[in-house]
């Protein structure tokens, strides 16, 4: 369970810094900053994606 919660983690840090990415680039490069901004969407979808069901199979194995 623990190697779950450390890429719950690494979801997270990754839509922070594609957040950054997107806000440095917007004046730049406009795409590239559009891709940034899917890919912390994604990458946030994806943490609370993950957190649920690490909580649903934990609440599941301590019922057993």
């Amino acid at each position: 369970m623990k190697y779950f919660k450390i890429f719950e983690i690494a979801y997270l840090v990754i839509a922070i810094l594609a957040t950054i990415e997107a806000v440095r680039m917007w004046s730049v490069d406009r795409n590239r900053a559009y891709i940034m901004v899917l890919f912390a969407v994604v990458s946030t979808g994806m943490f609370f994606f993950r957190r649920y069901y690490r909580k649903k199979f934990g609440n599941r194995s301590k019922n057993n």
